[in-house]
């Protein structure tokens, strides 16, 4: 049995994506290691001014190689590459070498991209784990929406995280199966979720939502934005992060691109997930759940520039999105060292709270360097402020 390392990177969706990559002759893992260890072991193997989720992935790989618990020579790692303008199209390369340094030749490194990228090192797609990925993705999504705006008014602590369990061993259990992965079976589970969601008890605290936007890493992923929503939960907070299908909504319309096969292919795949993903969000919003305007919808609140590089035009339309909402306090993370983050994303925050009036918008970084106080004090700054009339 090989084994395949998925290093951490969407709390929400791993542990159902996962399933995606499943085989009779592979199992998936999702990396968990964590901490300041993880940290110091990437930062031993690549340079510091390299991103900030360089370090944390190739950490979680070694330290999970150097635990013992996989066989070096039947294991794989999948890494994912944008293929644009962020450095993490390089990680594959450097991970390698940091791999070979430690003893570690025999593992197989996976790339995971669709703009043709590291040819000599590709992950094997089927029809059969596109589907499940798709399911998985938003399945997922539901998970994400329901469970941030169920937990901070929950009447009893922990009673949303036991519906996330059960229901996330439900639909690995529909993944294994290849059970309910047609669109009205997608579907189906989301409305029973959001009914079963709807009827947690609720208490009578206030709680004050947070729109989180910005990278990917530091959007999705506890390791990278240091446990954020348990952060924000603690104070009162709700924290408002959008889906992952309008993440890859927004890579498929904006990078398939290349070619005279892929543009066509990128167009109608984008068409048909956006036609689905309307469904998805009629379907929460009619069990009273609020939820961003689907894909096509929010493109249109993105600004004239358009650019897409990391983050891109996504960030600015999240944000003017969640401001339309209501909420008027956003958070924008991002990884230091990440450089189309710094320009294309922390670039439009000037302009974003001139065209947002009575909204507040603060961004943070997230790094080796920098102390997790500072961060903190600067997220609580945003608690605290009001904001402008």
């Amino acid at each position: 049995m090989e084994t395949l390392l998925i290093p951490a990177l969407l709390d929400h969706h791993w542990p159902l994506l996962r399933w995606a990559f499943e085989t009779r002759n592979r199992r998936a893992i999702v990396l968990e290691e964590d901490g300041a260890a993880v940290e110091a072991l990437g930062l031993r193997h690549l340079h510091n001014d390299l991103c900030y989720p360089f370090h944390l992935i190739a950490g979680q790989v070694l330290a999970a190689l150097r635990s013992g618990r996989c066989d070096p020579d039947r294991t794989s790692v999948l890494i994912s590459q944008s293929a644009d303008g962020c450095r993490g199209s390089c990680l594959i390369h450097l991970l390698r070498a940091a791999l070979d340094r430690e003893g570690f030749g025999a593992v197989t490194l996976l790339s995971l991209n669709a703009r043709g990228m590291a040819w000599d090192h590709p992950l094997p797609v089927t029809p059969g784990m596109a589907l499940r990925a798709v399911a998985a993705a938003f399945w997922g999504d539901a998970l994400l929406l329901l469970g941030n705006q169920t937990r901070p008014r929950e009447a009893s602590p922990g009673e949303t995280n036991r519906r996330i369990a059960r229901w996330t061993k439900i639909l690995s259990d529909d993944l294994k199966k290849n059970r309910n992965l047609t669109p009205w079976g997608i579907l189906r589970r989301c409305r029973e979720m959001s009914d079963d969601f709807r009827r947690i008890p609720r208490g009578t605290q206030a709680v004050q939502r947070i729109a989180v936007v910005g990278d990917l890493y530091t959007k999705y992923c506890r390791l990278g934005n240091w446990n954020l929503e348990t952060f924000l939960e603690r104070r009162g907070c709700e924290a408002a992060v959008n889906g992952l299908t309008w993440y890859a909504l927004y890579y498929m319309d904006t990078h398939l691109d290349r070619g005279l096969l892929l543009r066509p292919a990128g167009q109608v795949l984008t068409a048909a997930a956006s036609r689905f993903q309307r469904r998805f969000v009629r379907l929460l919003r009619e069990a009273g759940f609020l939820v961003l305007p689907p894909y096509p919808e929010l493109k249109r609140l993105a600004p004239a520039s358009c650019c897409a590089l990391g983050s891109g035009w996504l960030l600015a339309a999240e944000a003017t999105a969640w401001s339309q909402a209501g909420t008027r306090k956003i958070l924008s993370g991002l990884p230091f060292g990440c450089l189309p983050g710094h320009i294309y994303g922390r670039g439009q925050y000037a302009s974003l709270q001139r065209t947002l009036p009575g909204t507040l918008l603060v961004g943070v970084d997230y790094d080796t360097s920098i102390p997790k106080g500072s961060v903190q004090d600067r997220i609580q700054m945003l608690l605290d402020m009001e904001p402008p009339c």
